[in-house]
């Protein structure tokens, strides 16, 4: 199973799940009626105020919709990576012919450095470094000799993409090779990545460096969290 399968998955799962908690506590609230209570009919409870936009008017009694979605997870294991503190809201989800998808999702989550390393290669290591910039280390090869090079850059999102920038490289040795050498690995130490199996139309908005990895703000429209068949 591919990670963007397995991401699609857990995203269905988790909502599917709220979806069917919900659908039950509705149906069982429809079916029965206060205990011990011969009286008047009790006056039908108010739309919650949290509740942004009414359903759809074109609903078919098959599909189920949520105005609000709150959802939180300290830890999210996939197969080839991890995600921490993830927090997502969401109004608008409706399940359907069409699969599961949100009017508006928003999305906290923590990549961790060590994910985005491994995706650089070259046995890289990323971590945090001073006024809010990260830092990647590795081992480079040049003129037939082997090279320490730390790189230190700002962090930020580019078309979707997170972006590690190096504004300083250092070779360990005298500055002027540094700038020398710094010129020819400056792409082997630049990021510039995508967070791997988003659902469609969840995209990366922000990024920031905390000392446990790269907290990730995304949102999107229409958010595919199952596909039909998937």
């Amino acid at each position: 199973m591919t990670r963007t399968r397995v991401v699609w998955w857990l995203f269905g799962a988790l909502s599917m799940l709220l979806l069917l908690v919900v659908a039950m506590v509705a149906f069982l609230w429809w079916v029965s009626e206060p205990a011990g209570e011969d009286a008047a009919p009790a006056p039908s409870a108010s739309p919650s105020a949290t509740w942004t936009a009414p359903p759809p008017e074109d609903l078919d009694v098959d599909e189920v919709w949520i105005g609000d979605l709150d959802l939180q997870s300290d830890l999210v294991l996939l197969p080839d990576s991890t995600l921490r503190d993830v927090v997502a809201t969401g109004q608008g989800a409706r399940s359907g012919p069409d699969g599961l998808i949100v009017e508006r999702l928003e999305v906290e989550a923590t990549v961790p450095f060590d994910e985005v390393a491994t995706e650089l290669g070259g046995g890289s290591t990323v971590r945090a470094a001073d006024n809010g910039e990260a830092a990647v280390e590795r081992s480079v090869e040049a003129f037939g000799r082997r090279f320490n090079v730390v790189a230190t850059g700002s962090v930020g999102v580019r078309a979707g993409l997170l972006v590690v920038e190096p504004r300083s490289i250092d070779i360990g040795g005298p500055e002027i090779l540094s700038r020398t050498l710094g010129t020819l690995v400056r792409e082997l130490v630049t990021i510039e990545q995508p967070i791997e199996g988003l659902p469609p139309n969840l995209e990366l908005r922000h990024v920031e460096v905390q000392r446990d990895g790269f907290r990730a703000s995304l949102s999107g429209e229409d958010v595919i969290l199952a596909a039909a068949g998937s």
